[in-house]
């Protein structure tokens, strides 16, 4: 695929500026939160965790036809053109024509239910969106609920052993035509802080920060007991118990530096791998994929 790595899957929605009067019908909130950039352009103050959030939230009301989409302070704001990079480049790598039967097993969807929200959108898949947090799987229940052409298309499934992945998720009877899993990218909630305090030094130049996070998130959605090296290696040795119930197995990796090791395990027992590179301007990750 031809196209410039700094820039956003061709498919995506969010390759244009933000078309703030578009965005502020859906949201008015968004609002009195629109400032100028230093070329005279709207734009968001992207330090606030309130701008972040109703700009997420105007985005996805706005392009993925949903009547209402709500969660709590807490949980983590997805920003949306990203989150959609990934089903893009989940649905080239599916390369399929029967979207309405292909279903997709959404790993930590997290109250947010990003994946599914934008999946059975734009590309009508069935998915099945897991979590820990029974609380998350409530909120997530909620958008479902008030989005009722959604009811058919998208299953909640608690994971009740926050030690497993897909062990007690996939029933003997699934098929998945893919699994998606955005994992915890953090070792610990200082390691978590330190980074939130060095990305908002990058975008508010002010020498005073509070330490807020500008995309929240609770402790599971930020990391976990080893971080996303851990998580994906869990990841993979569970995956081989699944392997003919699964056409793909994918998973976001944020840090560069894990593509090796995961690479080696994979190398012992799959067919194929394949590494899938994206970008949004400076942020630079990539989707790890695999089958058997």
């Amino acid at each position: 695929m031809n196209h410039s790595k700094d820039k956003l899957h061709p498919r995506s929605f969010h390759n244009k500026p933000y078309n703030f009067q578009e965005l502020t019908v859906k949201v008015p909130e968004l609002k009195q939160l629109i400032i100028k950039n230093k070329r005279g352009n709207d734009t968001v103050l992207f330090s606030d965790p309130k701008a972040v959030y109703f700009l997420n939230k105007a985005l996805l009301l706005h392009f993925y036809h949903l009547n209402y989409w709500d969660i709590p302070d807490q949980n983590l704001t997805p920003p949306i053109p990203g989150r959609a990079d990934y089903v893009h480049y989940l649905a080239d790598l599916l390369n399929t024509n029967n979207a309405d039967k292909t279903t997709i097993l959404d790993i930590g969807t997290g109250a947010s239910l990003v994946y599914p929200l934008i999946g059975a959108s734009v590309y009508h898949w069935n998915f099945v969106a897991t979590d820990i947090e029974s609380k998350s799987l409530e909120v997530a229940r909620a958008i479902i609920n008030k989005n009722p052409h959604l009811t058919s298309k998208i299953t909640l499934r608690l994971q009740s052993n926050n030690k497993n992945i897909l062990s007690g998720i996939i029933t003997k009877d699934d098929y998945f035509d893919a699994v998606m899993c955005n994992p915890p990218f953090f070792k610990s909630k200082k390691e978590a802080e330190a980074q939130t305090i060095r990305k908002l030094k990058g975008l508010d130049k002010r020498k005073t920060l509070k330490l807020i996070h500008n995309f929240s998130g609770k402790s599971n959605e930020l990391w976990c007991n080893g971080g996303e090296l851990s998580f994906v290696l869990n990841y993979i040795t569970e995956s081989v118990l699944y392997k003919k119930q699964v056409g793909w197995f994918t998973s976001l990796i944020s840090n560069e530096d894990h593509l090796e090791p995961l690479q080696v395990q994979l190398k012992k027992s799959t067919r194929e791998i394949r590494v899938i590179d994206m970008a949004q301007g400076n942020k630079k990750s990539r989707i790890l994929a695999w089958k058997f």
